[in-house]
């Protein structure tokens, strides 16, 4: 197995499916940190990072939306492995539409954790990259963020702010040694999607994973999955509205 350059990688949100295949294709020759909100059940995904050829792996307490506790978890990760060379922040919920039109905490819940944590978080690890001139962010935005549907517009909202802010991050970023990439899957078939029926041009963890890490390596700064997602997020904008508020999640 090559050594994959990721040095210290960790995965915000390890227990999601993405960031797991994300963390498997980075592990060669790499630390692997699964910042998880509870570290029970994770045997088998331990075992196969260390399979995958990862030095170590650990894992550590980690509640995105307590943004108080996320600065200490930063030190503490350096301390005790040095600068985090890969960041993937693989956390995030969809909600409950139909519940957040008409209980605002719960449409708030959902754009804590999917937009107000992920800021609140890209924020800390940009200034603490920069301040070493390296460091890799990944960020995942969504298809849904590219033209807010009526049908999940909840979710979709927070995706658009996030893709927004990720962008200007990287913008921002550039010429200081530090890398963003935001992903753009479409539908993707795994466990928050379980029950769903799929979206055309649906894809898997593993696909997502898989382009992800190409796209890292190739230095891109942004990637659509499927490629031909990114053709449906543009033709989108041209949608007569009528139309379009009735299109489905």
């Amino acid at each position: 197995m090559n050594d994959t350059g990721a040095g210290v990688v960790v995965i915000f949100g390890g227990r999601s499916e993405i960031g797991l295949e994300v963390a498997l294709r980075l592990a060669p020759g790499a630390t692997v940190v699964l910042a998880v909100r509870r570290r029970d059940g994770l045997d088998q995904q331990v075992e196969r990072l260390r399979a995958a050829g990862a030095t170590a792996v650990q894992l550590c307490d980690f509640d995105a939306d307590d943004l108080a506790a996320q600065p200490g978890l930063l030190d503490a990760l350096t301390a005790a492995h040095g600068p985090i060379g890969t960041a993937v922040l693989a956390f995030g919920v969809l909600g409950d539409q139909a519940r957040a039109e008409t209980d605002a905490a719960h449409a708030a819940a959902v754009v804590h954790t999917d937009y107000v944590a992920q800021v609140h978080l890209l924020t800390l690890l940009a200034a603490r990259m920069r301040a070493v001139g390296s460091g890799r962010i990944v960020v995942f935005s969504s298809v849904a963020g590219a033209r807010v549907r009526r049908a999940n517009y909840v979710y979709g909202s927070a995706k658009a702010g996030l893709d927004g802010f990720a962008s200007g991050l990287g913008d921002a970023l550039h010429g200081t040694g530090v890398h963003l990439l935001v992903v753009r899957p479409g539908f993707v078939i795994g466990r928050m999607t379980e029950g769903m029926d799929p979206a055309p041009l649906s894809s898997t963890p593993e696909q997502v994973a898989a382009a992800t890490v190409k796209a890292l390596a190739k230095g891109k700064t942004s990637v659509w999955v499927p490629r031909a997602v990114g053709v449906l997020g543009f033709a989108a904008r041209f949608v007569p509205r009528p139309i379009w508020r009735r299109m489905p999640r």
